[in-house]
């Protein structure tokens, strides 16, 4: 039985993604889930937030292909051998506390993308074993880390873009949420992310029909959206209440029109009556800081990292914000929530 995979995906940047993934990883731990962290963005932001600069000299400023025992210490050290004549290697994973650990990304990572596009196009051949191993790396080493730790769910960040590596990310998720921001560039990457989505997950079925007896256990590449988490990012005390409200409550049509591809999406919803958005959450600008000084997330600060007055009301307030999230989620994910 494999994991299951949630990646947060938008083709759009700045919408708090990292952020979200970083807060729910802590949340879920909290709730006793053993939860799996995969950065496959190129930047890898989300690496960089858990781990602090030694620790990232240490895994980056090194030209061996794996860490002790064949093990990779991040996700590009465990698929290079592919580039070359080898196979996966297995992950080392960074324990950040129990029940939490991260499979680090990687700077390098964005060499893998013209590899990934030729196989993309060779796994429709005569000889597919090869291409399916590149283009399935990601959910192999996920797997496998997964595995070891005995996780009960895999959150995969990647990066705002539609090229090859999302794509191998995106056919390594069960489940997908996009995040949005309220403004017209959310709205524009949703039209571009939906029928994306959608082609992916049409052209990857027809690559496992093409391999009808594989040798290994590949990804559905179900990518089933879960719905969607609003972030404020965007809200100024400058900006009119009326241009935020112009776009917010265009989210759940165009939302069920390009992801879910509905005909006729009902009108009249916003994200607050909407069944599909999962959370509405504030940006905690003033928490921030606090937060990446301390290396924990925001709603875990205290007294200790400078949480006082207005601020400590701020925590408590954000704990309340993303524990109802991971209940949402948790209950929308079928495999979490029987545990």
């Amino acid at each position: 039985m494999t994991c299951p995979v949630l990646t947060f995906f938008n083709n759009k940047g700045g919408v708090g993604k990292t952020s979200l993934i970083y807060h729910l990883a802590w949340m879920l731990s909290n709730k006793q889930l053993n939860v799996l962290v995969c950065d496959l963005d190129p930047q890898a932001n989300l690496t960089a937030a858990f781990l602090d600069e030694d620790d990232l000299a240490q895994l980056w400023d090194t030209d061996m292909p794996g860490g002790d025992a064949g093990e990779g210490q991040t996700i590009f050290q465990c698929i290079r051998p592919l580039t070359e004549v080898g196979d996966l290697l297995p992950p080392k994973l960074r324990r950040i506390r129990r029940g939490l650990s991260l499979l680090p990304g990687d700077l390098s990572l964005s060499g893998f993308e013209d590899q990934l596009s030729t196989e993309w196009v060779q796994s429709m051949g005569t000889a597919p074993y090869r291409p399916f191993r590149v283009l399935t790396a990601f959910w192999q080493v996920c797997q496998l880390g997964a595995k070891r730790m005995e996780a009960d769910i895999i959150l995969i960040d990647v990066g705002p873009n539609l090229g090859a590596i999302n794509r191998s990310a995106l056919i390594a998720s069960d489940y997908l949420i996009v995040p949005l921001a309220a403004d017209l560039f959310s709205l524009q990457g949703l039209k571009n992310l939906g029928p994306t989505l959608y082609r992916w997950r049409t052209e990857w079925n027809k690559r496992l029909e093409n391999w009808a007896a594989p040798s290994f256990e590949l990804p559905a590449g179900r990518m089933q959206p879960l719905g969607y988490v609003v972030h404020q990012h965007s809200v100024r005390l400058s900006r009119p209440v009326r241009a935020y409200d112009r776009w917010i409550n265009r989210i759940p049509e165009e939302f069920r029109h390009s992801v879910l591809r509905e005909a006729s999406p009902p009108a009249g919803l916003s994200p607050a009556t909407d069944p599909l958005c999962i959370a509405t959450l504030k940006h905690y600008r003033s928490l921030i800081p606090l937060s990446q000084e301390a290396r924990k997330p925001v709603f875990e600060l205290s007294v200790a990292d400078g949480a006082i007055g207005s601020h400590h009301a701020a925590v408590k307030e954000a704990y309340r914000d993303f524990e109802r999230m991971a209940d949402e989620i948790i209950s929308r994910v079928p495999e979490l929530d029987v545990l």
